[in-house]
């Protein structure tokens, strides 16, 4: 058959569609980029999983603003860069102020930082990863976890976003050896990538010391090497904030027809 080139195709039925705004979210990124790459890519994939067969065009996607920050990977060592590290954190939330209904920081070490955030008065609500952990640990009715992070953050001491979690469940601690080379583990993600040889293996070695069934991935380079062979039940910190983020666009009102 030939086709009359005069002829233009059909419209869609997404051209004749309105389109709806949704309240817009933020992402800051940078402790590192690939975390904020990671954070988004779920918020696509878990606002796309909760439309179902009502996803129907690049419009139904979420509106995010996301601001990568490199002074921001000062994190690793917060202890001793915490003037830097927050001066350019409260920088980019501010930028965000006014442009997002909500926002999260795609790094479990800077959510240290959220009492100050809020102390701010910032019209955008900061979507706090110990909140959103701590809703989850108790909805599950978790009651002994083995937490892994950076450092600063797997210590639970006073550097760590997790320690008011305390009250909630019981840690299972690594010892210093385990810490340390958890840490190391961690940059050789920031420097290498994920797909680096070897990574995949000493996470796995290092899973296997821990006696807790629950595992939360309490930093954001570990989820991207978290796909290997484990008995382990690995909760992924960022997919609960991803979700999280999803509550903030409306989405359920959309998709009830209401």
């Amino acid at each position: 058959m030939i086709m009359n080139a005069s002829v233009p195709p059909p419209s869609s039925d997404i051209a004749l569609a309105g389109y709806v705004a949704r309240p817009r979210i933020g992402i800051i990124t940078g402790s590192g980029p690939e975390a904020g790459v990671d954070l988004w890519t779920k918020v696509l994939r878990e606002n796309r999983r909760r439309m179902g067969a009502q996803f129907r065009h690049d419009t139904d996607a979420p509106a995010v603003d996301i601001i990568s920050d490199p002074a921001l990977g000062l994190s690793m060592e917060l202890d001793r860069t915490e003037s830097e590290v927050w001066s350019a954190l409260r920088a980019d939330a501010e930028a965000l102020d006014g442009r997002v209904a909500a926002y999260a920081i795609a790094c479990n070490t800077l959510n240290v930082f959220a009492p100050r955030l809020n102390e701010l008065g910032l019209t955008a609500r900061l979507i706090s990863f110990a909140d959103v952990l701590g809703a989850y640990l108790r909805r599950r009715g978790a009651t002994r976890v083995s937490l892994l992070g950076a450092r600063t953050v797997a210590e639970l001491g006073a550097w760590s976003p997790y320690r008011c979690l305390r009250s909630v469940v019981d840690f299972e601690p690594l010892d210093e050896s385990g810490r340390m080379t958890l840490h190391q583990l961690i940059y050789d993600v920031k420097q290498y990538g994920a797909e680096h040889p070897g990574l995949r293996d000493r996470f796995a070695s290092l899973l296997g010391r821990i006696q807790s069934d629950t595992v939360l991935l309490a930093c954001t380079e570990l989820p991207l090497i978290a796909d290997l062979e484990t008995t382990k039940y690995l909760v992924d910190v960022t997919q609960l904030v991803a979700e999280a983020l999803v509550d903030c666009t409306d989405l359920a009102a959309i998709s009830d027809g209401s």
